[in-house]
């Protein structure tokens, strides 16, 4: 089975950027695209497969519709057995011209009980910045739940729980894990790549008080978000790797594993066990199993043949489940 590469579906926000379009090399007359679903399962934003020297009955299936035709095959049997159909992680190019809300998912269990949906685990790798470009991660300061409320509800300028947060310079490179109940926010001049748990549900405490074109405000989810939030406090929320490895682990966690890699000739890495590889360029160009793919581009590599053959120069993130 070959590489499956998707249709990305561009999404304009009210704090997208103009840099996603040139990144992935398409032409579109859309602006401020603040995301680039590559690889997604949501209901309503389904990847769409398209020609890429795949079966021609398999062009233009939706990516449940792929995996319920080829099942483990596709997928692998542990993943399989326990999602069916329903593939367990998203994968995004965000673009924040704007800073983006603060903001909090719920963790699976919650957002089972409330939503009936999987919680919102996630990881951000920075692709490139712009000077003075910051990400908020994770609390600086103990709070209670009381604290919380007391401080997102404040009518000060700006808002007492972005004091609350901390907060960083962001660089290329950067990596940052986010699991559920931690507070975040990505801060104005960030383009990143972000993997994350196939789910949609976001709780936004905090929107800097912005308006739409219609003077609207955007939801907040206050007090959904307090019993959400994990208020512990560490010392630093980066999260660190070895940026001198050709092979390099950035997140090892129960719904994902994330490596990333860089080629400059040719390389065979082999088989993560029974389960399918995401492949995400973030630089460069190569051959992924035979398949072309360049800088912006996302490959699905099916469980039944996910030995990496890769010819080229580039730099890849590849995750499994």
């Amino acid at each position: 089975m070959r590489p499956y590469k998707f249709k990305p579906f561009l999404k304009e926000t009210i704090w997208g950027g103009d840099q996603l379009a040139a990144f992935k090399g398409v032409e579109t007359a859309m602006t401020q695209i603040g995301e680039s679903w590559e690889l997604s399962g949501v209901k309503g934003h389904e990847s769409v497969v398209v020609p890429n020297g795949v079966d021609e009955d398999d062009v233009g299936l939706t990516l449940p519709a792929l995996i319920e035709k080829y099942g483990s095959a596709l997928v692998g049997e542990a993943v399989y057995a326990r999602f069916g159909v329903e593939f367990p992680l998203l994968v995004k190019f965000i673009d924040a011209k704007q800073d983006l809300s603060v903001q909090v998912h719920p963790d699976d269990a919650l957002a089972a009980r409330r939503h009936g949906c999987r919680g919102k685990t996630e990881m951000w790798y920075i692709l490139k910045t712009a000077p003075g470009a910051k990400i908020y991660a994770g609390l600086r300061k103990t709070l209670t739940p009381e604290d919380y409320a007391r401080l997102v509800t404040s009518e000060a300028q700006p808002n007492p729980i972005q004091d609350a947060l901390a907060t960083y310079e962001s660089h290329p490179g950067d990596l940052y894990f986010l699991p559920a109940g931690r507070l975040h926010a990505i801060g104005a001049g960030n383009l990143l790549a972000e993997i994350q748990e196939t789910s949609d549900i976001t709780y936004r405490v905090y929107d800097f008080g912005r308006r739409d074109a219609n003077g609207n405000t955007r939801e907040l989810h206050t007090e959904l978000a307090k019993d959400a939030i994990d208020y512990t406090v560490l010392p630093d929320y980066r999260a660190s790797y070895d940026a001198t490895k050709a092979e390099a682990d950035l997140v090892r966690c129960e719904h994902f594993t994330v490596k990333r890699l860089t080629v400059d000739g040719e390389t065979s890495l082999p088989s993560p066990g029974d389960t399918f590889v995401i492949v995400v360029c973030l630089d460069g160009a190569a051959t992924v199993n035979g398949v072309a793919v360049r800088r912006g581009e996302t490959l699905l590599v099916p469980a039944a043949d996910n030995t990496l053959s890769l010819v080229g120069t580039a730099t890849f993130l590849t995750a499994t489940a």
